[in-house]
């Protein structure tokens, strides 16, 4: 049995560790880390994280889906309307700065890479 000391009481540190164990498999993984997992282009995996900022994964992970149907590239982001990237993302928070920031992105990427 491990003892250590934390707010000014011992803990056991053994037992701690069992009880997070046993939640674990409870805990989902985000759903960034779910895409990156999957061997997603590492473009998808940004916008994706982009896309979750002040948003629940129950919603980022079909917007995320969504506007891949449309574009996986930034080519392919910047042949889509400012429009068309909102409706595919609606109801991410904030979804209309989030388009004309991944636009951006996309545009930035193609300035430094293409």
């Amino acid at each position: 049995m491990i003892w250590a000391r934390w707010g000014g009481r011992a803990v056991d540190v053994d037992r701690t560790l069992a009880r997070l164990r046993r939640a674990l498999p409870e805990w989902r993984a985000p759903v960034v880390t779910e895409f990156a997992a999957a061997g997603r282009d590492p473009f998808q995996v940004l916008v994706s994280c982009l896309l979750s900022l002040r948003t629940r994964d129950e919603t980022t992970g079909p917007a995320s889906r969504r506007l891949f149907r449309l574009a996986r590239t930034p080519a392919g982001l910047l042949r889509l309307s400012p429009r068309a990237i909102e409706r595919a993302i609606y109801p991410v928070g904030f979804y209309r700065t989030k388009a004309r920031t991944l636009r951006r992105l996309a545009r930035a990427l193609r300035e430094r890479h293409e």
